[in-house]
């Protein structure tokens, strides 16, 4: 990776990105490991008092006094949360990533090349083709496959890289929830979820380098939940010229960008198998317990969804980045001309796919 960075041509980060991006890149000591911290991972306080065992159990975490959390030297408000979730927890929110949340009124990819009426259940168009699907590349994709973004609460506009006050769908309350529950642990009590952005990687995808800079609030955090198929994530500088950091995430963990860490450049380069080497994670394997709190926002799956959900995990990875777009009383600036409609993606779209980049973003 240093030899990488002294490299002339395109700037450090860009260099580093197309390293990790290489299919036959088998070179992945520099990669931090939060299950094995040591170097420049420190451990990290949380606010155990800011959020009730009741609370934590009601969102499908444990107890944050039993959570562990790190941070990296040289990056002050990164937090990094390996799998805090309770047992067959995370199920409920894969499940809602590919049952639920791609539901009308809530925008996809798909929207922008499909009629209406051919994206209103994708779940129910996808979920006997994905149960049957077997081991070959060469099956047609599901729907569900296809998907590679979906925006909640104020919707994304890829085009203009802003939010805007007409274009706002109600906010899912169970992700609300576990959003408040995790930010209130990381010393921000009062965080609003009112955007989130979903995205779906295939063994094939990646995340492009990037800023998440379009909300008017940057003084709350960035919430990043991931689940599935693991990935290598790079923690960058203010600018292209200054290396990142590459790590691992796997199913479960949580990423926390704040103050000096909230606007720094970043990007996926690459989705991993498991590390455990099985088709799924070991955290994935149990249902959640039958006698979950009063008021829990989990809910049981059947064990027809979770087959469908399962297969769609074999290859691929889920991440939910939970985001506040405006202060307490803030208000979005009047603007002309874009009457908050969903754009077609430019070349340089946030979600990047190999496959598609060789013709149009996001195509299905």
């Amino acid at each position: 990776a240093a030899a990488l960075t002294r490299e002339g041509g395109e700037d450090a980060f860009r260099r580093l990105f197309r390293f990790y991006r290489q299919r036959d890149a088998s070179d992945l000591r520099g990669v931090v490991d939060f299950s094995a911290p040591g170097g420049q991972v420190f451990r990290s306080q949380l606010s155990i008092s800011s959020v009730s065992d009741q609370d934590a159990y009601r969102a499908g975490l444990q107890p944050v006094s039993q959570w562990k959390a790190y941070g990296l030297r040289g990056y002050p408000g990164f937090i990094f949360i390996p799998n805090p979730f309770l047992p067959g927890c995370q199920r409920h929110w894969v499940k809602q990533c590919l049952k639920l949340y791609p539901e009308k009124p809530n925008v996809c990819n798909l929207d922008l090349h499909m009629a209406p009426e051919k994206t209103t259940d994708l779940w129910g168009q996808s979920k006997e083709q994905l149960r049957r699907k077997g081991s070959s590349k060469w099956e047609p994709r599901s729907l569900l496959e296809k998907l590679r973004w979906v925006t909640l609460g104020y919707h994304y506009n890829w085009e203009t890289k802003k939010y805007s006050a007409n274009h706002h769908t109600p906010f899912p309350s169970d992700l609300a929830f576990l959003s408040e529950q995790v930010a209130a642990a990381c010393g921000f009590r009062g965080f609003q979820a009112q955007a989130g952005i979903l995205n779906y990687y295939h063994f094939d995808s990646s995340l492009g380098i990037h800023v998440d800079e379009s909300e008017l609030d940057h003084s709350r955090p960035l919430l990043s939940f991931s689940f599935g198929q693991s990935s290598i994530f790079l923690l960058g500088g203010l600018k292209r010229e200054e290396a990142p950091t590459a790590m691992f995430m796997h199913s479960g963990d949580i990423m926390v960008m704040s103050g000096f860490s909230r606007l720094l450049y970043h990007a996926v380069p690459r989705i991993l198998p498991n590390p455990e080497g099985t088709a799924l994670p070991s955290c994935l394997d149990q249902a959640p317990s039958s006698d979950l709190p009063v008021g829990s926002v989990i809910e049981h799956s059947s064990d027809e969804d979770w087959q469908v959900c399962a297969k769609y995990l074999q290859s691929s990875r889920i991440n939910m980045t939970i985001r506040q777009v405006l202060a307490e009383g803030q208000k979005f600036p009047e603007e002309s001309g874009t009457n908050g409609k969903v754009q077609t993606p430019s070349e340089d779209s946030y979600h990047e796919n190999s496959k598609a980049k060789r013709h149009k973003p996001n195509t299905v």
